[in-house]
């Protein structure tokens, strides 16, 4: 998934679907696409958080919102039929709703947990998409904008659910790029990284935000606007994340493997590893030793690219 597709015309006047929109980078999404003049049709679970997104918006412009959880798939159906029938067809779709995981190995999580962050995190994405993708397809140019994570090109300890979710968004949006290649459709995938966002502040993962969460839902979101504008199919923003990027598509996967436990040891629960440090013919104290020894990649080789 390399390359550029055309540009998106100007969007004044255009409808633009934003889920997820009641903080964070859906918030930020929704400033980006209404200062360049568009009709918002805005989805969220949270009701206040969406009425506050609404409220930190310049008068004047035409803004639908609906309370729902994308989750839901009769509820995703129902609020696409009604943005075609109050405000128009879409003309961009940006599939932001997340949650984040459990925070835990995988041995400390339950079912609940795996079930609830795919529903949320891949199922919203795929709602989405097949709910708005006919009306997509009616416009003469349109935009499709799924949001993975950098955790979609790299595993991380404490993150199998979130990374399960945000692998299948890239493998789900990957795909359906293919078939929708030559089509008046572009496909985009956003992998951002190191965004303050609800996610990163959520309880339980503090200290991993304060080291790998350092830029605005902002910056990120007008970036990731105007590389969709652009044409930009794959979309890498946030702090560290061209560093993630470049040890996924380049480094052996046991050693990328070694430099992320390595890069995260200082904040995992050692009460959290402590089962599995026990358990008969456990590897876990040779293999810390060959993390903490491995050498590091230069910072040159892992430094973001100007």
């Amino acid at each position: 998934m390399v390359g550029r597709r055309r540009p998106l015309a100007d969007l004044a006047g255009k409808v633009v679907v934003i889920t997820g929109a009641g903080s964070g980078m859906g918030r930020a999404y929704v400033a980006a696409y209404a200062a360049r003049g568009a009709v918002l049709a805005l989805g969220d679970i949270d009701g206040n958080a969406l009425a506050e997104t609404v409220t930190s918006l310049p008068s004047g412009g035409t803004v639908l919102t609906e309370v729902y959880d994308v989750a839901d798939r009769d509820a995703v159906a129902a609020f696409a039929a009604r943005v075609a029938r109050e405000v128009g067809p879409a003309t961009v779709v940006v599939n932001n709703a997340g949650i984040e995981g459990g925070f835990r190995p995988a041995w400390h999580l339950d079912d609940a947990s795996y079930d609830r962050v795919m529903a949320v995190n891949l199922g919203g994405v795929v709602h989405g998409t097949r709910a708005f993708l006919p009306q997509l397809m009616s416009r003469p140019a349109a935009a499709l904008v799924n949001v993975s994570s950098i955790f979609g090109l790299q595993g991380t300890p404490n993150h199998t659910d979130y990374c399960a979710s945000k692998f299948a968004v890239r493998g789900f949006t990957e795909a359906l790029a293919t078939e929708l290649a030559g089509s008046t459709v572009s496909v985009h995938l956003v992998h951002p990284g190191g965004v303050a966002t609800n996610i990163s502040r959520a309880e339980g993962s503090q200290q991993f935000a304060a080291k790998y969460f350092a830029t605005s839902p902002e910056a990120v979101a007008e970036r990731v606007v105007r590389d969709v504008e652009s044409g930009r199919m794959r979309i890498v923003t946030g702090h560290r994340s061209r560093q993630v990027a470049f040890g996924a598509r380049f480094l052996p996967l046991p050693l990328m493997v070694r430099l992320v436990r390595r890069d995260m040891n200082d904040i995992l629960d050692p009460g959290d590893y402590a089962v599995r440090a026990s358990a008969p013919g456990d590897r876990r104290t040779s293999a810390h030793r060959a993390a903490t020894t491995a050498s590091a990649m230069t910072n040159a080789a892992m430094a973001d690219q100007p």
